[in-house]
């Protein structure tokens, strides 16, 4: 295991911090600070990769299928973690992106870590989820090789659907399975092989891009205004009125009227007031598109 670790880019020893314990605080802060944002120039440097891997996502979409991540640990939480925001940010169903973590739920909220080894467990999740031809899969480790995430892989690539690999190391085992590979290379960590620093920062960078393009691609933002949002506390019900008022350029108290008219779709409300059109029309003419805003508008 040893000898393996040393082949991994994430495991080597990180020069520039190898005096972090002597440090004073303010100076721990700027090592830190100073490689998170090497996380964003690498990132930048897959921009290629993750825009065949939008396509991938997108194209599922269009056919029925849904997006899956499989990962173990940091990688795990992370990818539970952005697919739980995608039905309040993009008003989607809950089963369209899901998160799948080695070891199960409770593992979001403690280490499970002997989970990870076992690949066959990735193999079952894979099952237990129905994994289908029309859907994708993306493996998220760090390492690019951990046994859970490959066997989820593997099984997934078995049944016909289309899988992505994101990890931080470059050839990674992972990227031989996978029909598109995305490795932002950040280089050692400030705390040896503590990939929860820039590693996990490329990773969330990554799978916010991949479900924001996705969604964007899909119709579930107008311009730049989260229009699906879903009004389901004050804070996000103040978000729709304010919604409707930049795409419409009307009054806050119209906004108000509008947003209560269309019951907290912000949708409906754009629509009715830009085409001078009956909220129940509105949703005929958003159910007729797919609820493409622009298309509707457009039509």
């Amino acid at each position: 295991m040893a000898e393996k670790l040393k082949e991994l880019l994430t495991e080597w020893r990180n020069p520039d911090t190898e005096n972090l314990d002597t440090l004073p605080t303010l100076d721990i802060l700027k090592k830190l600070n100073l490689e998170d944002q090497k996380a964003a120039l690498a990132v930048e440097k897959e921009l290629d990769t993750v825009a065949q891997a939008v396509d991938l996502v997108v194209q599922a979409f269009e056919q029925g299928g849904r997006l899956f991540y499989f990962g173990a640990g940091t990688s795990g939480r992370l990818g539970m973690l952005d697919a739980a925001e995608c039905p309040p940010t993009f008003g989607t169903d809950p089963s369209l992106v899901q998160g799948v973590i080695a070891g199960g739920l409770s593992a979001l909220v403690e280490a499970i870590e002997g989970a990870e080894d076992e690949p066959d467990l990735g193999r079952e999740d894979v099952d237990k989820v129905g994994v289908k031809a029309e859907d994708v899969v993306v493996g998220i480790a760090a390492s690019g090789r951990t046994p859970y995430v490959m066997g989820a892989m593997e099984e997934a690539k078995r049944r016909g659907a289309k899988t992505i690999a994101l990890s931080c190391n470059p050839d990674s085992e992972m990227s031989k399975v996978a029909d598109v590979a995305i490795a932002p290379v950040v280089g050692p960590e400030a705390v040896t092989g503590s990939t929860r620093l820039k590693a996990g920062t490329a990773q969330k960078m990554v799978l916010n891009m991949l479900t924001t393009a996705s969604m964007v691609r899909m119709g579930k933002v107008y311009g730049n205004l989260m229009v699906n949002v879903q009004a389901t506390n004050e804070k996000l019900r103040e978000r729709v009125k304010k919604i409707i008022m930049d795409a419409t350029e009307c009054t806050w108290e119209e906004a108000e009227k509008l947003a209560e008219q269309a019951e907290g779709d912000a949708r409906v409300g754009i629509l009715m007031k830009l085409k001078g059109i009956s909220s129940g029309e509105a949703r005929a003419q958003l159910n007729r598109v797919g609820g493409r805003i622009r298309q509707a508008l457009e039509n």
